[in-house]
């Protein structure tokens, strides 16, 4: 049986498609429009799994859609008599989209998918789903926490088998995902898709304003259950986040964004981290108490956020959890169709415990090696053709001599992180590595940390948890025995100054605080990138690279061969490597790089 899952029209529109419970394809409309984030019906994410899987539609047994339309619009409908007059503008804004297509959901899935076995589930229900049954656990705890779905914004529930039940759950306007996202629009990033910069500023500051925000703007009890003060937010009845009620609490306004970032900004990002982190610790011991077990499975938009999940890790409420690499609303797509698979059709889940079923969340496209060469010899691309045993071994000396290498390899990765196949790489150990790859690679903010990428075996040796990260979802600190001691200056420093102190062994992915958002490289999972890594390890004693996404600000990460050229072409990176294939960069192509189209693309 086949079962296509879609979510859409909302944020991150994605396809999945299983065949008798096992994973096919999933990728985000984003990588093929070239659009971040986008909402639209995800039509070329479809033919691109209808090709590379080499089915036709009439092979679908069932469409499910991540959500309930008219649950959606009943809370739409609801929250604004709730609450008119105010919020008129919003409402007749969102009013017409929802008449001209919102309400016609199914008849539009039907058109593009000509099946009339069309599905719906709540969207937690989709969270919920994409949590539990690719995890290895066979019995697991479930939270699903974001902005909102329907009218859900918390779930609490379990996963047994093949069944997953909701229990707990806490609704609109009541957000701990929208409370964050208001911050995220306060200090001047973009809602849903700035929270990561929110949580990468927060070292940076001091939570000096925790007690503010408990005081005035959400109510929390012992269990985690909480209701927000609605009196200083604006996301229920108007076309913004906060309002000037807000605006006073905290003596100030709105960062503009592409602004300089003040100290305000930063201060607030250490608040609401650790408002965050205090209101999800607390509940999931009240989830430990309701469910019990070892296994704590996530998903939302929320569960993102790796410093939190690292902490609550380290703590051990639960002795493992596992977070669903595409935890926004494009993982709904993945979720719909597992849901439909094992509890609406009810066939049988066997998990071992040790071993998820995401496969690396390497589930999109790749490119055949003659795709690639035919493409660089049609546009007069120069390139070194490398045997398929030197390519790690020449990926590994180029790191060694600080060069920074775009990697396109094997199939594209499903969820927000790049975790090997769509990388831009580069040596840890470099000082200047993290200010060069931010400004004249990634073209976006200084402050933002690096990922390293390690081999998993070697974990305990540079970080303070041994814990497996495969997919970059938890925030690990490094060892004292690895850091620096920098007390001295630090005393001399503030705000983003920090940033200019080399804090360890490996500073380039080392963050302000100590930390770093880990990502473990298994040899089985992940094979020709943990060869990557141990050439450089056998190379240079430093089992730790940098990885970052395949991208620039405000792109998606790139799909095909063309994009990965164009980000190379057009940014100061040394060296491109699309499967086996090694294209340079020349001095003379630095001069001809088109920084004017880079500043096409807004910051945020």
């Amino acid at each position: 049986m086949i079962i296509l899952g879609i979510s859409a029209f909302y944020h991150d529109s994605a396809v999945a498609l299983i065949q008798d419970g096992r994973i096919l394809f999933a990728a985000q409309e984003e990588r093929y429009t070239r659009k971040k984030h986008d909402p639209v019906f995800p039509e070329h994410a479809l033919r691109e799994a209808y090709r590379y899987c080499n089915i036709s539609p009439d092979d679908v047994d069932y469409v499910v859609f991540y959500e309930k339309p008219f649950l959606k619009f009943d809370r739409l409908l609801s929250t604004y008599v709730q609450f008119a007059p105010r919020g008129l503008r919003s409402f007749l804004q969102a009013m017409p989209v929802w008449f001209k297509e919102k309400l016609f959901i199914k008849q539009i899935i039907s058109e593009h998918t000509k099946n009339e076995n069309i599905l719906f589930i709540k969207h937690h229900e989709a969270h919920a789903a994409s949590a539990f049954f690719p995890s290895p656990f066979q019995e697991a705890a479930i939270i699903t926490l974001d902005g909102v779905g329907e009218w859900d914004t918390l779930t609490i529930g379990s996963g047994s088998g093949n069944n997953i039940e909701i229990g707990k759950t806490i609704l609109f306007p009541n957000s701990l995902g929208l409370l964050y996202s208001a911050f995220t629009y306060f200090t001047g990033f973009r809602v849903n898709s700035g929270e990561y910069k929110l949580m990468g500023l927060a070292p940076y500051g001091e939570p000096k304003y925790v007690d503010k925000i408990y005081d005035n703007l959400i109510d929390v009890r012992e269990d985690g259950s909480f209701r927000l003060n609605l009196d200083y937010f604006n996301y229920h009845v108007g076309l913004t986040m906060t309002n000037r009620k807000f605006d006073r609490l905290f003596g100030g306004s709105r960062r503009k964004p592409e602004t300089p970032i003040r100290e305000l900004d930063m201060d607030l990002a250490a608040s609401v981290q650790v408002v965050l982190e205090e209101i999800v610790e607390k509940i999931v011991h009240f989830t430990k108490k309701e469910v019990g077990g070892d296994n704590l499975t996530l998903a939302g938009g929320a569960a993102l956020n790796c410093v939190s999940n690292g902490k609550l890790l380290r703590k051990q409420i639960f002795k493992n959890i596992w977070i669903q690499p595409a935890s926004g609303d494009a993982g709904g797509a993945l979720g719909a169709a597992l849901y439909v698979w094992h509890q609406h059709q009810g066939n049988k889940r066997q998990a071992d415990g040790s071993a998820d079923s995401q496969q690396g969340s390497f589930l999109g496209s790749d490119y055949p090696e003659e795709e690639i060469r035919k493409y660089l010899d049609e546009n007069g691309i120069a390139y070194r053709e490398l045997e398929a045993e030197e390519v790690p071994v020449k990926v590994a000396e180029l790191l060694d001599s600080e060069k920074v290498i775009g990697l396109f390899h094997g199939r594209m990765e499903y969820g927000p992180r790049a975790l090997g196949h769509r990388s831009i790489i580069g040596d840890a150990r470099s000082k200047k590595m993290q200010r060069v790859m931010n400004v004249k690679i990634k073209f976006r903010e200084s402050f933002r940390p690096f990922a390293p990428s390690l081999l998993a075996e070697e974990t305990a040796e540079y970080f303070d948890f041994h814990h497996d990260s495969p997919y970059m979802l938890l925030v690990y600190d490094v060892k004292e025995d690895k850091r620096l001691d920098i007390t001295q200056e630090l005393e001399k420093k503030k705000g983003l100054e920090k940033l200019d102190i080399a804090r360890s062994v490996i500073p380039a992915i080392t963050h302000v605080d100590f930390s770093a958002r880990v990502h473990t490289v298994d040899k089985d999972v992940n094979p020709f990138y943990h060869r990557v890594i141990k050439e450089f390890h056998k190379r240079t004693g430093c089992p730790v690279i940098i990885n970052t996404s395949f991208n620039i600000r405000g792109e998606p990460i790139v799909s095909s061969p063309h994009d990965a050229y164009k980000v190379f072409k057009n940014t100061d990176m040394d060296f491109l490597l699309l499967e086996r294939f090694l294209v340079e960069k020349k001095e003379e192509d630095r001069k001809q790089i088109d920084y004017e189209w880079v500043k096409t693309f807004p910051l945020d």
